[in-house]
């Protein structure tokens, strides 16, 4: 039986978790799993990565073969470098926090509240009607 570790999906729809998980490799993704040894939440700031290191080495060591996005998560994790014997990699940077954006409030002060940018159109079309019609009345009499 070949085994696998592979991500197991999780979550909505726009908003994925996985978890790193050991299973037979004809299993699906979502699959019935053998043991679960992570997580990953890529969403959030920074993504969240967790590995049970010692299951991943005796998994690794039995022979189970990582899929490419496993496998990128253990070289970050410095899993794969351990089992492979190889100089362990530099931790993680941690990312800063974005900063948020100005509200609207806050950039524009009160100048023009509650008027709009756009003048109204004047009404003076329909009193220069009835004047002209009135003009001419007097003219006729």
């Amino acid at each position: 039986m070949a085994v696998k570790i592979k991500l197991k999906r999780l979550g909505k729809i726009r908003s994925p978790h996985y978890r790193i998980v050991v299973a037979d490799s004809r299993t699906r993704r979502d699959g019935r799993a053998i043991e679960e040894i992570g997580l990953y939440h890529p969403v959030q700031n920074p993504s969240r990565i967790e590995v049970d290191s010692d299951r991943a080495q005796y998994w690794l060591g039995v022979g189970a073969q990582p899929t490419e996005p496993v496998l990128a998560i253990l070289k970050l994790t410095g899993d794969w470098q351990k089992f492979k014997g190889e100089p362990a990699p530099a931790p993680l940077l941690v990312a800063e926090p974005k900063a948020t954006r100005p509200s609207f409030d806050a950039l524009g002060g009160d100048e023009g509240k509650g008027e709009a940018i756009t003048q109204k159109k004047k009404a003076e079309k329909k009193d220069e009607a009835p004047a002209a019609s009135s003009s001419s009345e007097s003219t006729e009499a």
